[in-house]
């Protein structure tokens, strides 16, 4: 991996808490209840003071808060924490994404000041005041619009990505002049790498939201225009296949019936399914140690990348139950925990050093390849893909 004082980039997820329920976010199931595991957890501007030294925050050239679970506009201490970060480094890119639907206008006003010129926000938006909330639960466009105009309005600089989804493909074009009219620099459509089913090891075409109460929401499907489509998910339905069944999961118990249990992966080739084949033949080449990036969660703890740090808390595995814990127990989750260990001394340690890096050449899942690694910086990279 990195050292240290070569880190360049910061990962920051302040909380875990978010006013939405997005269907395909981990933080709930389906949009409905919460993601169990998850206790709540926020970064105060003291945490981050004991986390980010001075001398720290001044060797690096970006801070990004972007949620796996959360979104900034729910913690406390985000204003704060925006302007410690560029008192100890003028020059510094500043990030933060969001959904933009909570807060007052005044907040936002302040928080184009705390950032200052050299920063922006990015406001997933997917779709118009008529499809936006299909994806979106729990948000308010008009609350939306008038965050990000006062955003933009007190010097804010405002990036707009939108989400291709069936229900909103025919509005891109609409939803990118509305962009420009309200002064955001930059409008971009994601071709979504949502439409995978974990639980499967397939591609899919539907995914069945439901609310809070359990109750059937919208029925999301993947855009059927191929210049919004995400092209690596189609290949990979030509090599793993394609699973279109609706499953609708009224409550986290009956989910935990179905399908919660550790990962698990099979020595026996006759036994592999194909994605798993696909993951042990995958040769990683780690992006977050090319871009020098850490990513710190919300509860302190310190992993390469959001994508390990999300597959400790999988809300259709157990607790403890995915390949990602097993490397934290060759350690101890206190000598990853920058609560609990200087993160100089996290990042010179055995799980950066050792545990996660010599994953990658295991050969195969069953012996101990990182999955999440080999998906995500293996052979196919469909998040990349949803930028191109």
């Amino acid at each position: 991996m990195y050292r240290y004082n070569e880190i360049k980039t910061v990962h920051l997820e302040i909380t875990e808490n978010c006013n939405a329920s997005c269907p395909m976010c981990a933080r709930n199931i389906n949009g409905g209840e919460d993601n169990p595991h998850l206790k709540g957890n926020e970064l105060s501007l003291a945490d981050c003071k004991t986390i980010f030294a001075p001398e720290f925050i001044a060797q690096l050239d970006r801070m990004y808060m972007c949620g796996n679970f959360g979104d900034p506009i729910s913690a406390k201490d985000t204003l704060e924490v925006f302007a410690y970060f560029r008192e100890n480094n003028p020059k510094m890119n500043l990030c933060m994404y969001t959904n933009g639907s909570a807060k007052k206008l005044e907040w936002w006003a302040n928080l184009a000041k705390a950032m200052g010129k050299n920063a922006y926000v990015v406001f997933s938006i997917d779709g118009l005041e008529d499809t936006n909330h299909l994806y979106r639960q729990n948000t308010i466009w008009d609350k939306i619009i008038e965050n990000a105009q006062a955003f933009i309005n007190a010097g804010g600089r405002a990036r707009w990505d939108y989400i291709v989804f069936a229900h909103n493909e025919h509005q891109v074009e609409q939803a990118e002049q509305l962009s420009k009219d309200m002064g955001f620099e930059k409008f971009q459509y994601k071709k979504s790498a949502r439409f995978f089913s974990n639980t499967s090891g397939t591609t899919k075409e539907v995914h069945q939201a439901t609310n809070r109460k359990g109750n059937k929401t919208a029925l999301l499907q993947a855009p059927t225009n191929a210049k919004y489509r995400n092209s690596i998910l189609d290949k990979l339905s030509g090599v793993l296949g394609k699973d279109d069944t609706v499953k609708y999961l009224p409550s986290k118990q009956a989910e935990a019936i179905q399908i919660q249990g550790p990962q698990r992966f099979n020595l026996d080739p006759a036994k592999k399914s194909k994605m798993e084949l696909e993951l042990d033949a995958a040769v990683i080449t780690c992006k977050v140690a090319e871009e020098k990036s850490v990513y710190v969660s919300a509860e302190g703890v310190v992993q390469p990348c959001c994508w390990t740090a999300g597959q400790m808390y999988v809300w259709y595995h157990n607790l403890l139950g995915t390949q990602i814990w097993q490397a934290i127990d060759k350690v101890g989750i206190s000598k990853i925990s920058a609560k609990q260990t200087p993160l100089k001394d996290i990042i010179e340690g055995m799980y950066f050093q050792d545990v996660i890096p010599n994953s990658w050449n295991k050969p195969s899942c069953a012996e101990g390849k990182l999955s999440v690694c080999a998906k995500t910086c293996g052979k196919y990279d469909a998040f990349s893909e949803q930028f191109k």
